[in-house]
């Protein structure tokens, strides 16, 4: 008979609490936990339908106090129909190439990355990471990974996104884009990107982490229509009431089973 050792324990942790970076004034606090071992990815999976995550090799979701602002988000491929901002954002860039890499980093895209922190979050804790910090953020990864990389007609790296590829689908892990090319909603295209290649993979999902409604800069992502919400442990269409805040999502993070 062959010997199977037993399963490693998964184990939960909850960080101290922070100011969070979403909402002035509140606090926030994450349940985190490793993904590590010969079943990262299919624990990955199940971690991602479950609203967290990834950043290295942990995964993460908010459990923050008195706060239910974070709420799971993600967009049903064959559903999908851009409305008419989103089909003009696409024809805005139709001359940008977006080529899918491996999660390898480079002084280009590092390049990329610093001026888009020093230009949109100087202030904040990345602004001051090193290439080898870059490195760690991109390459430090115990699941499939990689990276779609866009440049423009002379071949100049313009917008960078960092994803995963899940069992059912595809996650947006981070975006940067050059600073001056706001106007072109970069961040915007790279979501309709993964869109048409989890279509390609025939992939159900693209996870785009939380929807925040009273952060703008994470407030946009209820215009990819429809899109699905994790509410009560389970995933469910989100409604016009909710994205125009005439009725709150009533978000309870759902009970996770490492098995």
């Amino acid at each position: 008979m062959t010997y199977k050792p037993p399963r490693r324990p998964q184990f939960f942790y909850t960080t101290a609490p922070l100011p969070c970076p979403y909402v002035a004034g509140r606090t926030e606090r994450k349940v985190v936990t490793e993904i590590a071992g010969p079943e990262s990815e299919a624990l990955h999976d199940r971690l991602s339908r479950a609203g967290f995550r990834r950043s290295h090799n942990i995964a993460y979701a908010p459990v923050c106090p008195a706060c239910q602002a974070c709420v799971p988000i993600r967009i049903p491929v064959e559903q999908f129909q851009p409305d008419r901002t989103l089909r003009k954002i696409g024809r805005a860039n139709a001359g940008l190439d977006g080529y899918r890499v491996p999660a390898r980093a480079t002084a280009e895209q590092f390049q990329l990355f610093q001026r888009y922190q020093q230009a949109r979050h100087g202030d904040g804790d990345m602004a001051s990471m090193s290439f080898y910090d870059y490195r760690a953020m991109v390459e430090d990864t115990p699941i499939e990974t990689f990276i779609i990389e866009f440049r423009d007609a002379q071949d100049r790296l313009v917008s960078a996104c960092l994803g995963d590829k899940l069992g059912d689908g595809l996650s947006a892990v981070y975006s940067f884009f050059a600073p001056g090319l706001e106007r072109q909603s970069l961040g915007t295209y790279a979501v309709l990107w993964l869109i048409e290649q989890a279509r390609s993979l025939r992939l159900p999902y693209v996870y785009l982490g939380y929807w925040v409604p009273e952060s703008r800069k994470m407030a946009y992502k209820a215009r990819f229509k429809p899109s699905e919400v994790l509410v009560g442990g389970i995933w469910r269409v989100l409604t016009e009431a909710e994205i125009s805040g005439r009725e709150p999502a009533d978000v309870r993070l759902m009970t996770v089973s490492a098995d």
